[in-house]
């Protein structure tokens, strides 16, 4: 890595841990620059000005959670909060880095894809909607929808309710506010027949 593209990674995550730290003026700004971070893995290694020396991670969890200013100084609950679910490109390099302690080199992940490294249901909810069913990760982006509801959509996901197995008046409530007319007839027919 030449000092250039190194000066140029501290000027990155010198503008991303401003961003962050700068509150919900910065956190506009948060989304884009992270993308940029991860893209390029900027986070690795960097030529820090400051302390005019080579700062250099393993993962991107030690860079996010290294105090300011060789690392970002920030909790990784905090930067999956301001990526949310807006842009599922972003929130699968988030995951890969995270799963693998990589950016977004894919040739450096076994054969798998990243979408596949996503860590917990809903990155895996996002990055199947966006491949899968565009019109409802929108709806998810405009705020009409949680990605849950969306999934279920999309087939992605089965609806499924609670049901109290103390109370069964409880669970036949339960159980036909929730059900099509078609499951509640089928039901009734599969009680009957196991009696």
């Amino acid at each position: 890595m030449t000092v250039d593209l190194r000066v140029e990674n501290d000027h990155l995550i010198t503008d991303l841990r401003g961003a962050v730290h700068n509150g919900e003026s910065g956190l506009a700004y948060v989304p884009r620059l992270l993308k940029k971070v991860l893209e390029t893995e900027a986070w690795r290694e960097r030529y820090d000005a400051k302390s005019r020396s080579i700062v250099a991670f393993k993962s991107f969890g030690d860079f996010v959670t290294t105090p300011a200013t060789e690392g970002l100084g920030a909790s990784m609950d905090l930067i999956e909060r301001i990526v949310g679910t807006d842009d599922p490109e972003l929130l699968i390099l988030l995951r890969t880095a995270k799963a693998r302690g990589r950016g977004a080199r894919t040739d450096l992940l076994d054969g798998e894809s990243p979408s596949s490294l996503a860590d917990d249901t809903t990155g895996r909810d996002v990055a199947r909607l966006a491949r899968e069913a565009p019109e409802e990760l929108a709806a998810v982006q405009r705020g009409e929808k949680s990605v849950h509801a969306a999934a279920i959509a999309a087939g992605i996901r089965r609806r499924r309710i609670p049901v109290r197995l103390d109370d069964a008046s409880s669970a036949l409530r339960s159980l036909q506010a929730n059900s099509s007319p078609e499951f509640w007839a089928e039901f009734k027919r599969l009680v009957k027949e196991s009696e």
